[in-house]
């Protein structure tokens, strides 16, 4: 089940909601286009779209407990739902279908909010209690499926996309200034922003309430470290990552339908097909995306791993093109500014994974955030030893810092030199690790007049956190990147909203509980510092081929303005002239212009990296406001099949008394 949506207003009957609520799903048809279902209740509404995946004949949602006072909407996968059936059986329960959504019901009704901490998996649900009428909304850990709710008036309104509020006429969706400057500043949003005034992302962690038209949210699990296993040697920390990431994968792959693998060309995503292949019994089906411009190409080692394992394997080619022509479209489905393109490639190559005919792909997101993969790491440790360095090691690190950049030489350790001197001590309270990458962040800042400070959210947020001020730098990086990065635009701009866009589901191994325990346990304690994921390279060394498991890191990347200036869509109009960017008060015309005028007219090997990035914020920015804000260009949404649609106030409705469901709070 892959899309949920819901309205709660005790002034609405049924009938008049009705109408309401398939347009809703109608809206976020794409994100399960094999059926459509609904409930309403006098002043309640919700209903889901369905990608069926586990239990396809008795899955069918809304999904009730026998009593029919209990109604759940669920959009997800729990991995470990055959171990919490097993639970629950022996605790009474007693189960009609082989679907994790009853388990899901079963283990709310028996456990109350306490079962969403054994859930492995990601998630997003709805649950009604039709005897008190009190809402609940819950989401996975990680943040890997999405859930935004709005109040207006008496109404609270919910939905996994944004996009199915524009159902209602008066709905005015408005971008907010404060937001879009948190979220230029530090490339993505906080767990709760959405970008649009009145509209609130419910945070990973976190389930919500909904009684008597007041809403409670409660937090139930947070990031936590060093709360792996005690391991005293390197050997058997790999041992540990082996079988840890082994039996996440084994968990993964519980479908009815065929699981494929996104191949980057990366470690991550060739251990995920690795793993993945040592459970199929039929040749793995992988997915890449191959470049036309060879600077962001990494087909041969897709081509490396798929012939070593034996895959079937589709390559999505990109051109400049390409990009440039489906960019509304991405947009439109991403719903959030974005600092890249790279999330295009993405939309194009979750098309082809359905055209071929596969609903569920795994993928290595995750990875870089669990085993230290990501330079920042390195940059962190370094600059925080900088002052106690002598001046002959500053350089021996600097030197071994960037070993993927073939073009990095002595001009650039200088230039790095001058900003480790600059950066090596804390500026901005909490966030030490990112205020290299925050720079480029003020200069996208400059596109908003009047602009509220960029990183006065984020340090109020970090403020607030309890125990975060004990986490080690490090631990204090990888806590940013698991509420920001991760969340606001890798698993969700670039890829569940993405490969939902055309009703695929992403699984990521690496976003599981027991592997994220274990390798915040051992990363400082067995790692090097420079290499990064060696351990998890280590781990895997002699199942792939060496040019796979030594490549160091390479960013996936995408080209950002080239292919806009190559192309030149009419739709860039709206970058290129006054009137038009009048029409958003909180831009800053001047400099927006001035700067899409040079990205689109310069070579691009004039235009430096934070003019790249900004250039992408505006027109994400404006495109957002010509669909949302002035809903130009909409497509008349479609219903999918309309499988189940349960009126309660004229079936009527038992009123059981079992579990603890009205108690929890």
């Amino acid at each position: 089940m892959c899309g949920i949506v819901g309205i709660s207003n005790p002034a609405i009957s049924a009938e008049a909601l009705t109408d309401d609520i398939q347009t809703m799903l109608a809206y976020i048809g794409h994100r399960g286009p094999d059926g459509a279902g609904y409930v309403v209740d006098n002043g309640f509404a919700m209903g889901s779209v369905r990608l069926a995946i586990l239990d396809p004949a008795s899955g069918v949602q809304p999904f009730t407990d026998k009593s029919g006072r209990f109604w759940l909407c669920y959009n997800g996968e729990i991995y470990n739902y055959r171990e919490l059936k097993t639970t629950l059986e022996a605790a009474g329960c007693v189960f009609q279908t082989q679907c994790d959504t009853e388990v899901v019901l079963n283990a709310w009704i028996t456990w109350g909010a306490d079962c969403l901490r054994r859930f492995n998996g990601g998630f997003a649900f709805s649950l009604y209690d039709s005897e008190t009428g009190d809402l609940f909304l819950a989401r996975d850990r990680f943040g890997k499926r999405p859930l935004f709710y709005a109040k207006r008036g008496k109404s609270v309104l919910f939905a996994s996309e944004m996009k199915a509020f524009l159902t209602f006429p008066d709905f005015a969706f408005e971008q907010d200034p404060a937001q879009l400057s948190s979220i230029l500043g530090q490339w993505t949003p906080l767990p709760h922003q959405s970008g649009f005034q009145g509209i609130e992302s419910l945070p990973m962690g976190q389930w919500l309430a909904v009684r008597n038209g007041n809403i409670s949210t409660h937090t139930y699990t947070d990031l936590q470290f060093d709360t792996g296993p005690e391991v005293t040697s390197e050997a058997e920390a790999l041992d540990l990552v082996r079988d840890r990431l082994t039996r996440s994968v084994e968990l993964r792959l519980r479908s009815d339908v065929e699981v494929g693998v996104y191949l980057s060309g990366g470690v991550d995503s060739a251990i995920v097909a690795t793993l993945a292949k040592d459970f199929s019994q039929k040749p793995l089906s992988t997915f890449s995306v191959e470049f036309e411009d060879t600077e962001f190409d990494e087909t041969p080692e897709q081509r490396l791993v798929s012939e070593h394992l034996g895959t079937r394997h589709f390559s999505q080619r990109i051109s400049h093109a390409d990009i440039a022509d489906s960019t509304p479209d991405a947009i439109y489905h991403a719903e959030m500014p974005a600092f890249r393109s790279a999330f295009i490639p993405m939309y194009l190559l979750s098309k082809r994974t359905q055209e071929e005919g596969i609903k569920v792909i795994l993928s290595g997101e995750g990875a870089d955030e669990a085993f230290l993969g990501y330079d920042l790491f390195k940059e962190t440790r370094l600059r925080e030893a900088w002052d106690r360095l002598p001046e002959d090691q500053r350089r021996s690190q600097l030197e071994k810092l960037y070993p993927h950049l073939s073009h990095y030489g002595p001009k650039d350790i200088a230039a790095v030199t001058g900003l480790y001197h600059q950066f090596s001590t804390e500026k901005m309270p909490g966030l030490f690790s990112h205020e290299l990458r925050f720079q480029n962040g003020q200069f996208s800042a400059r596109l908003l007049n009047d602009a509220a400070p960029p990183f006065e959210e984020i340090l109020l947020y970090v403020a607030a956190q309890d125990g975060y001020a004990n986490f080690s730098s490090v631990e204090k990086a990888q806590w940013l990147e698991y509420k920001t990065l991760l969340p606001g635009y890798l698993l969700s701009t670039q890829g569940e909203r993405m490969s939902f866009s055309h009703g695929v589901e992403n699984r990521c191994p690496f976003l599981d509980p027991d592997v994220f325990a274990l390798a915040t346990s051992i990363n400082l304690k067995f790692d090097d510092g420079l290499t990064e994921k060696r351990l998890l390279r280590e781990a895997f060394r002699g199942r792939l081929p060496d040019q796979i498991i030594d490549k160091r890191k390479f960013p996936y990347r995408a080209p950002d303005s080239a292919a806009f200036a190559a192309r030149r869509p009419d739709y860039l109009d709206v970058l290129l002239s006054s009137g038009e960017l009048s029409k958003i008060p909180f831009v800053n015309a001047k400099f927006a212009q001035r700067l899409a005028n040079k990205v689109l007219t310069r070579p691009a090997g004039e235009i430096s990296t934070k003019e790249n990035q900004t250039f992408m914020y505006l027109l994400s920015i404006c495109l957002l406001h010509r669909t949302f804000v002035l809903r130009e260009g909409l497509q008349s949404p479609v219903l999918p099949p309309l499988q189940r649609a349960v009126n309660l106030t004229q079936t009527g409705k038992a009123h059981a008394s079992q579990g603890n469901f009205s108690s929890l709070t």
